[in-house]
């Protein structure tokens, strides 16, 4: 019996999470629909330029080689001879011999001839602070795109919805023409039937005719709606436009709470916005960075000789760190500098007027969504009286005590009450889509 009662918890459980119609298609929506793809795309390029930003503190070694020849040019003298020949002479009479040769000047190329120099060239940057505000940029730009992908998703889940709701209004007034139109062909055949014995005249077969017609072109119009909301929703989830669609049951009207749902720090359009004002402070940090001097280093290790010589005195390492910071600019820096001040009065002045849009947008939404629900409240009244109102008239109709105008006069009343009933429910839905878009009350996966 525990097991069995197991079981049975564990399957409500499970209906109690399982997703509509709806819901499902947002979620193959989000995962699939190309523009979240290209954006996907641009996400991966900023993690990209992420990750280049933070290479930049890591040293760089690069390799290096050259090799030289040289004739003519500048060259350097040097008066050995001039120095040495009056000393060698005066040895050689001191001693009596000529061991002590005379000999030249000499003159050397400033450039070498039949050189190499092979080496690695390591750099390494110690203080620079445009790395450290780069990186920062980076990191931020990637989560600004981050953002834009959850603005897009949360206007593609408003969308669909009102499409899907377009597409079950448009079915269900679908319906509704199909039983009227089933009434008035019931209609045509009673006069049909009454006039064949002559209860009453030509006029009311001719109009009840006209009634068949007239609903059966409005009973065509509404199937090219719903094609059309068909297609129409089919793109939006990236399927194609003759797809049947899976229809959930709408129960009644959304709850009136959430229209007190007001706030608007969710909305990723200011996320966005405050992104962008904290991405400006840092420009602003890499525009001043100017007066942080840079020091860096650098290591060469290598081989130079001449005549591609490699022995004991042709390795060699070279080491050094270079200190530099700019003195004077003409005042480009400080302009830089108030460029980005400049924007950043821009971006304030965009996040104040954007809170006021969308606190307006909450509020239209809550009006709208408020008239709706009065709406399909006085539609529901109205066709439980037109439907009282047109039995009514058909009963008396049938005994011959009203006339047919009456009857046509009733049943109009019933169809155009119930198509604004329909129109109303789904209207009310409709504005709970823009409600949560407004205050981004949908949870997006």
């Amino acid at each position: 019996m525990k097991k069995i009662f197991s079981f049975l918890l564990l399957l409500s459980a499970g209906s109690a999470y399982a997703q509509t119609h709806l819901e499902q298609y947002i979620n193959s929506a989000l995962s699939s629909n190309e523009t979240i793809r290209q954006q996907q795309f641009l996400l991966d390029k900023s993690l990209w330029a992420l990750k280049e930003a933070k290479s930049l503190f890591l040293p760089n070694v690069a390799f290096n080689g050259t090799y030289t020849l040289a004739g003519r040019g500048r060259t350097v003298d040097i008066p050995v001879g001039d120095l040495m020949n009056p000393v060698y002479k005066s040895l050689n009479q001191l001693t009596g011999t000529n061991n002590f040769p005379q000999i030249q000047n000499q003159s050397v190329l400033l450039n070498p001839n039949n050189f190499y120099d092979v080496k690695l060239h390591a750099t390494y940057p110690i203080i620079n602070a445009e790395l450290v505000y780069n990186k920062k940029i980076r990191s931020q730009q990637y989560d600004m795109q981050k953002v834009e992908i959850d603005i897009y998703k949360r206007e593609l889940v408003k969308e669909i919805k009102i499409a899907y709701y377009n597409y079950l209004q448009a079915t269900a007034a679908i319906r509704i023409y199909e039983n009227v139109l089933a009434l008035v062909k019931e209609n045509e055949r009673i006069n049909t039937s009454l006039f064949n014995n002559q209860k009453v005249n030509r006029t009311a077969v001719v109009r009840s005719n006209n009634e068949v017609t007239k609903i059966t072109a409005q009973l065509n119009t509404s199937m090219l709606h719903q094609d059309n909301a068909r297609s129409y929703f089919n793109f939006l989830i990236n399927q194609p436009l003759t797809s049947p669609l899976l229809i959930d049951s709408i129960e009644g009207v959304p709850d009136p709470h959430i229209v007190n749902d007001t706030a608007i720090n969710k909305r990723e359009e200011l996320v966005k916005l405050h992104t962008a004002s904290a991405i400006n402070k840092n420009l602003i940090g890499l525009a001043n960075s100017y007066k942080i001097p840079k020091l860096n280093s650098f290591l060469d290790v290598g081989s130079q000789a001449f005549d591609f010589k490699v022995n004991d005195k042709s390795p060699y390492y070279f080491f050094g760190v270079s200190l530099g910071f700019d003195i004077f600019s003409g005042g480009k820096n400080r302009y830089k500098v108030k460029q980005a001040k400049a924007d950043g009065k821009v971006i304030e002045s965009q996040i104040s007027n954007t809170e006021q849009q969308l606190k307006l947008q909450v509020s239209i939404a809550a009006n709208s969504f408020n008239a709706a629900l009065v709406n399909y409240n006085a539609a529901v009244s109205q066709v439980a009286s037109s439907e009282k109102s047109y039995k009514d008239q058909l009963r008396m109709y049938k005994e011959g005590i009203a006339l047919y105008i009456e009857l046509l006069d009733a049943q109009n009343q019933l169809v155009s009450a119930q198509l604004q009933e329909n129109i109303s429910l789904y209207d009310t839905l409709i504005k709970q889509a823009e409600i949560e878009r407004a205050n981004a009350s949908f949870i997006i996966q």
